[in-house]
């Protein structure tokens, strides 16, 4: 056992942390769900009101539900961030990669002695040996070494094998089946689970229960409308209801901690309403459409009912969270911070602001986008100072004329959180770009 954990269980018995129901021999099973281009205005619990996710909706009026979690704007940045707890500033190589010298929360947990599985979208590279390089002994991928349709008629990565189905089959339920198996397999032992979901991302097809859905369908262009949007997203909300209920049908459901987030935001092609207003999706893009995205924890008798926090979160915040929970020791550098204080009702403690690094443009990676923000204001390291209203969706520059000594006060405070940074990409990697 880590010194950490010892020094953890200790402070447990002692009453210096107070963690309502844990006991020092626990070890939950942690389930991290990535909705892939799924942004916070998919949720009904959030104010959406365009989808229908019950399931969604029960995990976070049984949990706690965060209103302000900050995703990359693309996938592979957000998925480098999420399994690594590290600004992409530090190990951000190319779209489709993960620098094989990261550390990663599957490898940290396998250590740890529980069993690691993945399901779902790949998407950083090494071939049939990506997913054991970076600490997963089991998964069922799409995207690992070529990218064959994902939906009707997938082709899939399955424990090295590639695999293709002819049948009528649906890539997301051929994934979703290995991850209720690797639950049913591992029952007895703590497990890992990562589920970088599918769906949502575009082509926007027919689910199986779309009305038009086509078994015969082969291809990515195959009645690709974003009218199908509505139906993808029921979808998800449907697997993550089966998921819950299976763990509820092995007696698992206490020992499990949820976690579900998005990688991004909508898909731009994808008009929803939000709050009551009308809302474009916005992949790809550094503002709250882009980023914004839903972020749930469920843990039964854990995590108090209910729980609604407006802290700032981002994705590099996932690691030290879940290892917070499992009491697993982290690795040196990490710009994540843990947020499973919060889940048990206590303060924790909350970002001041977030950072962004982000390189869009393959072709440009030594162009990125930087920025730091809070609640309220935003300035970007080229010198653009904004005022976020609505929730952060709308951005309004600050004339340097009208700045209040306040707006000013944030203004430094923000590029003294943008020069923190200023040295932190590796000396290798900016010879690279």
């Amino acid at each position: 056992m880590s010194g950490i954990k010892l020094f953890c269980l200790f402070c447990i018995g002692i009453g210096i942390f107070d963690l309502p129901h844990l006991t020092a021999a626990e070890s939950p099973n942690i389930i991290v769900i990535l909705a892939d281009d799924f942004g916070y205005e998919c949720v009904r619990a959030n104010g959406g009101m365009s989808y229908a996710t019950p399931n969604l909706d029960r995990l976070a009026e049984t949990g706690i539900r965060f209103t302000h979690c900050d995703a990359q704007p693309l996938c592979t940045p957000t998925r480098v961030q999420l399994m690594t707890g590290q600004s992409n500033v530090r190990n951000y190589i190319r779209f489709g990669y993960l620098d094989p010298k990261q550390t990663t929360f599957a490898q940290l947990f396998k250590q740890a002695g529980y069993k690691t599985g993945i399901v779902g979208k790949w998407q950083l590279g090494h071939g049939m040996e990506g997913p054991s390089k970076f600490g997963f002994e089991e998964y069922c991928l799409w995207q690992l070494t070529r990218r064959p349709p994902r939906y009707a008629n997938p082709g899939l990565e399955i424990d090295d094998r590639e695999v293709d189905y002819k049948q009528g089959e649906y890539g997301p339920d051929l994934v979703h089946q290995y991850a209720l198996d690797f639950v049913q397999k591992h029952q007895s032992e703590p497990f890992l689970l990562y589920y970088p979901m599918i769906l949502t991302h575009g082509p926007f097809q027919p689910t199986p229960d779309s009305a038009d859905w086509d078994p015969t369908a082969i291809g990515e262009m195959v009645n690709n409308k974003p009218k199908h949007f509505p139906d993808m997203v029921r979808y998800v909300d449907k697997q993550v209801g089966t998921l819950v209920a299976k763990l509820e049908s092995l007696k698992l459901r206490e020992k499990t901690l949820i976690l579900f987030v998005g990688d991004n935001g909508t898909g731009r092609k994808i008009r929803s309403t939000f709050q009551g207003r009308n809302m474009a999706g916005g992949k790809g893009l550094t503002n709250a459409s882009g980023m914004h995205v839903p972020f749930i924890a469920n843990w039964p008798g854990h995590i108090p009912a209910g729980r609604v926090c407006e802290d700032l979160v981002d994705t590099t915040d996932i690691l030290p969270t879940i290892c917070a929970a499992a009491a697993i020791e982290l690795p040196e550098v990490i710009d994540g911070r843990s947020v499973f204080p919060q889940f048990l009702g206590q303060a924790g403690e909350p970002r001041e602001w977030l950072y962004c690094w982000y390189a869009p443009n393959q072709n440009k990676i030594d162009q990125p986008i930087i920025f730091a923000r809070d609640k309220n204001y935003k300035l970007y390291a080229d010198g653009r100072f904004m005022k976020l209203e609505q929730d952060g969706y709308q951005e309004v520059p600050v004339p340097k004329n009208d700045a209040t000594p306040e707006m000013r006060e944030m203004e430094a405070k923000l590029r003294a959180a943008i020069e923190r940074f200023a040295e932190a990409r590796p000396l290798e990697l900016r010879k690279a770009s």
